[in-house]
């Protein structure tokens, strides 16, 4: 790929920051959306196994179709890409994440360059619907997905089956229009919206109904003793290959919080475990949590109004992804400590 015209090629350290997939995967998707080529060194240097993994190959791959894209060390294991991407291409698009790899990491991806890509796109993923360390499919459809519609990024997501892990399996549907990127606004919120209500589900695949009974009511009875009104939905019976549990609570477009069963673990405890990080994050004040904080930054970079929103703090995953945008984009990410933490992303002038 030598001699390849148009902009020089960005170089990328990928142990910097987190040092894991979210360089990688945040990268490649502002590479394909503003046609800049990129090489990134040490990819995941930071984890256990360095190199790409299949959920992240797959992503590599998908973007790769996407934006057109001519790569090198595109391979299970590789610690170096370069990725020279020939513009956005709107269409219809499956993937395979496979087994249980995080679908919700790879549609995200996705979403960036896809929404600015010209016409309107139709996606089908099929892996990790809810599986640990990713956004659950809730997740996505009830406050990351909800959060880009107010800037005006218009998508939606179907689950058609869920996916846990470790069987896998699961399928989301997406529907993407694309957006000029003038039509793209900032994100502000800097103070925190009281929901009326949360909402939320528990959720059994191939296990007793018990089981999201048990879920219901244990979260219904922490929030209720503090004071926060909720509505829990059951979904009994979820089609899967295989089983599993999930509770997930929700501030639309705001935060979202979600725990797994896995086996052994008391119901009551999955509740424990997204009761207690969505009462902490009613008590910071912040306007969105701390994994939507980062998810929002790219796209805020590649709109045409500064953006100003309040998080509960400064995480390493915000971090990385201010200084991967601030080398793509003319944008600074101003990222100011505090209780609230605050995110400031301005246009620079060159």
């Amino acid at each position: 790929m030598t001699g390849d015209r148009g902009p020089a090629t960005l170089t990328l350290d990928g142990a910097h920051g987190e040092g894991g997939g979210q360089i990688l995967r945040t990268a490649l998707a502002l590479a394909v959306a503003v046609s800049r080529p990129v090489t990134i060194t040490n990819v995941r240097a930071r984890r256990a196994r360095p190199g790409l993994a299949p959920q992240h190959l797959t992503a590599v791959r998908a973007l790769a179709a996407v934006g057109n894209a001519a790569v090198e060390g595109a391979d299970l294991g590789s610690t170096a890409l370069r990725f020279v991407p020939r513009g956005v291409r709107a269409g219809t698009y499956r993937f395979d994440v496979g087994t249980a790899g995080a679908v919700s990491l790879v549609l995200q991806a996705l979403l960036l360059p896809l929404a600015l890509g010209g016409g309107p796109s139709r996606l089908t993923l099929t892996g990790g619907t809810h599986v640990p360390w990713s956004p659950p499919f809730h997740y996505l459809s009830e406050t990351f997905l909800p959060a880009l519609a107010t800037i005006g990024v218009r998508a939606e997501a179907t689950l058609r089956r869920w996916g846990w892990y470790p069987r896998g399996g699961g399928e989301v549907e997406a529907a993407i229009d694309s957006t000029p990127r003038r039509a793209i606004g900032g994100f502000v919120a800097e103070t925190r919206e009281t929901p009326a209500v949360v909402r939320g589900l528990s959720a059994v695949s191939r296990l007793p109904r018990s089981i999201a009974e048990r879920q219901r009511a244990r979260a219904a009875e922490r929030l209720a003793a503090a004071g926060v009104a909720a509505e829990i939905a059951i979904v009994d019976g979820a089609p899967s290959f295989g089983p599993g549990t999930l509770v997930f609570l929700a501030i639309r477009g705001r935060a979202g919080f979600s725990a797994l069963g896995r086996p052994g673990l008391p119901a009551e405890q999955v509740a424990d475990a997204a009761v207690e990080p969505l009462l902490a994050h009613l008590a910071s004040h912040a306007a969105v949590d701390e994994h939507l904080a980062d998810q929002l930054v790219p796209f805020c970079a590649v709109a045409d109004a500064d953006s100003t929103f309040t998080c509960p703090a400064i995480t390493l995953h915000l971090e990385t992804v201010a200084w991967v945008v601030e080398q793509f984009l003319p944008v600074r990410v101003h990222l100011e400590a505090g209780r609230p933490a605050r995110v400031r992303i301005t246009r620079t002038r060159t």
